[in-house]
């Protein structure tokens, strides 16, 4: 994601799509045990980011367990993320933000742990409620090189898809298990996450294969070397219901959680929407290309000579972004949006 509060700025599409996932995470906070006095609530927002689509989740659970537990119970916030994440914009976010869940809050406590959620983040049974969105599509690492495409989604290449679908298998079995240990007894855990549709669409194919065109563009132009442009792969990979599934499908439980909800929905497209009141193609490039940028330019960076400390970054970043811009300004259209949410409920 992209440092100095740029992933707050460009992250609408994902605020977007929060409509059924949040009634999912007002439920389970309403319904989900609470651990006995003076223990603090714990809720664990796993894959923050920069901390302004949190907001809204971690609020609306905070003022549902408010209702149970009083003015003066503890609870407890802990935002998550890789280690390299910009918490210093994310702890600016919770203190600035006039929709901060903190303000006028004085026993609600934020706090923040750098670290992969494919490992345990939190003490064993610690966690009472949590949440996940836009997170769990992204794999641990990069598996293989997508050698025609930067979304192995959109790749010919059976080598790379079957690479990409193993790993996306063991991370999703690893990131289970570490939140079966985390998860107090009854706790609950709600996702949000991108997803692929029953008969493979991953979707945002109009935005990834303006990207992929306009690494092209830039190849040509002697910005970027062929062999750069053979590093660049977006790790990211949208399963399936079933794959979702799986893990619980020969027992009912896996790793002490048990499935409780899953519903497979389309994001709402507020780009094309904006588009469709207002008619302006160059607007719909640009939010389409900043989105982009936001949310994985950075990675594909790693692909140069010096990754994001070759020189060249931050011409590429913008090279990239005005190219795309201009692309999809020029044949404006409805992106198809997948998602899954999912409840989770440790026995």
């Amino acid at each position: 994601m992209e440092g100095a509060g740029a992933y707050n700025r460009r992250s609408g599409v994902q605020a977007a799509s929060l409509r059924v996932p949040l009634s999912m995470l007002e439920h389970a906070a309403a319904t989900v045990p609470l651990p006995g006095q003076p223990a603090p609530v714990v809720i664990a927002d796993y894959g923050a980011s920069s901390g302004h689509n949190s907001l809204a989740p971690m609020k609306a659970a905070v003022s549902s367990l408010r209702q149970r537990c009083g003015a003066d119970r503890a609870i407890s916030v802990v935002h998550t993320d890789l280690p390299g994440n910009d918490f210093a914009v994310l702890f600016q976010t919770l203190a600035d933000d006039p929709e901060s869940y903190m303000k006028g809050d004085e026993a609600v406590f934020a706090s923040a742990v750098g670290r992969s959620f494919y490992g345990q983040i939190l003490p064993s049974c610690s966690v009472t409620l949590g949440w996940s969105s836009w997170a769990v599509q992204w794999l641990s690492h990069a598996p293989a090189q997508i050698p025609d495409h930067v979304q192995v989604a959109y790749s010919n290449d059976p080598a790379a898809r079957a690479a990409f679908a193993r790993l996306a298998k063991e991370d999703w079995h690893a990131f289970l298990l570490s939140r079966g240990k985390e998860l107090c007894p009854g706790g609950r855990l709600v996702i949000v996450t991108m997803a692929c549709s029953d008969d493979g669409d991953f979707g945002h194919r109009g935005v990834l294969e303006a990207m992929q065109s306009g690494l092209r563009q830039l190849t040509s132009e002697g910005l970027l070397r062929p062999a750069e442009v053979r590093q660049m792969a977006i790790p990211t990979f949208g399963r399936t219901q079933r794959e979702f599934v799986e893990p619980f499908t020969a027992q009912e439980r896996f790793g002490g959680l048990s499935l409780e909800r899953i519903e497979m929905f389309e994001g709402d497209d507020r780009i094309w929407s904006q588009f469709e009141r207002d008619g302006d193609a160059s607007l719909f490039g640009a939010s389409w290309a900043a989105f982009s940028r936001a949310s994985v330019f950075p990675t594909l960076a790693l692909g140069l000579a010096d990754g994001r400390n070759d020189p060249r970054a931050p011409v590429f970043m913008d090279r990239l972004e005005a190219v795309m811009a201009a692309q999809l300004a020029r044949k404006p259209g409805p992106t198809f949006i997948p998602l899954a949410g999912l409840v989770l409920v440790k026995a």
